[in-house]
């Protein structure tokens, strides 16, 4: 079984999401999930969980943020607090909240998400052995190496088919440092819309902004692999991620009803070149205007990512 995980900016959002069809709602809250579209107070986690378990499908919490002692110590009472509400999963890099679900009375069961460091089976399948129910592989990790990944992986592994790729994150606020500097008052959320550009290089659009966990930066373009989606399928890549945090709106929901489909499409072997084409354009067409989209990594020769 294919599934499918989107994430998701609003209660409302969240239904038209899972009536299109998505398998697993991705979610959180900016103290403990990193690049979220939205932070969720806990009332709406609830009823974002609640909504979903109505209709057949899943959630699973953003659990990935880089902790420091101030942030690790909070995250037992998060915890207390997903489970008492039922989630079905949780994504996790830290091993300090791995130690912590070594309480029964904590656990939640965990998809490992170490962002660009999971990039082979054995370190997948080490956590797997540590109750790890799956994996976030890195959006670094290349099409010949994913093969060789997924054939070995004793769980089930997500990968981006669709949406933005951070490429640096610091705990520091940059942005805000550099306004200070130059002493202007700016905003520097993601609304602001801010990009940076390589010198002598003014095609280059590289998103950034501050949040509660620094400071991020995301690729020149957006990832799209609508023609090699049979090719995942058919490496038992099985989890697709859809991240709608710079595509928002019905657009996202719509872009999501095409992936559902094509899904469907595969599972039931009525997937055709034509069709991986006719997808393709029709989420261009729904995409923001003003940012790219390429295969990212997945075209890569595996000698060249380092």
């Amino acid at each position: 079984m294919i599934e499918i995980i989107a994430t998701v900016e609003s209660i409302e959002q969240a239904r038209q999401l899972l009536e299109a069809g998505v398998d697993c709602l991705y979610f959180g809250e900016d103290t403990f999930g990193l690049r979220l579209p939205h932070s969720f107070s806990r009332e709406e986690q609830k009823t974002l969980t609640e909504l979903a378990h109505q209709y057949g499908k899943k959630v699973s919490i953003a659990l990935n943020a880089i902790f420091h002692n101030s942030g690790i110590a909070k995250v037992p009472e998060y915890l207390t607090f997903l489970k008492r509400i039922g989630v079905d999963t949780i994504t996790s890099g830290d091993p300090g909240v791995v130690q912590i679900m070594k309480q029964d009375e904590l656990f939640i069961p965990y998809r490992y998400d170490a962002q660009v460091v999971v990039t082979s089976s054995k370190q997948i399948n080490f956590w797997a052995n540590r109750r790890a129910v799956g994996a976030v592989v890195a959006r670094e990790v290349p099409k010949e190496s994913l093969e060789i990944l997924a054939r070995d992986v004793i769980v089930p592994i997500e990968y981006l088919v669709y949406g933005a790729t951070c490429i640096h994150q610091s705990k520091r606020p940059l942005l805000q440092n550099y306004f200070n500097f130059i002493k202007r008052t700016e905003s520097v959320g993601r609304n602001r819309g801010f990009f940076l550009s390589e010198p002598d290089k003014p095609d280059t659009h590289y998103s950034v902004y501050e949040d509660d966990n620094g400071t991020h930066i995301f690729a020149n373009n957006d990832i799209l692999l609508a023609q090699y989606l049979q090719e995942l399928a058919d490496m038992n890549v099985t989890q697709w991620k859809l991240e709608g945090i710079f595509s928002p709106g019905d657009n996202f929901v719509d872009i999501a009803k095409l992936f559902v489909q094509a899904r469907n499409d595969i599972m039931a072997k009525n997937w055709s070149h034509e069709k991986a084409l006719h997808l393709e354009e029709s989420v261009k067409a729904l995409h923001p205007k003003t940012r790219g989209l390429d295969t990212g990594f997945y075209l890569f020769d595996p000698n060249i990512v380092k």
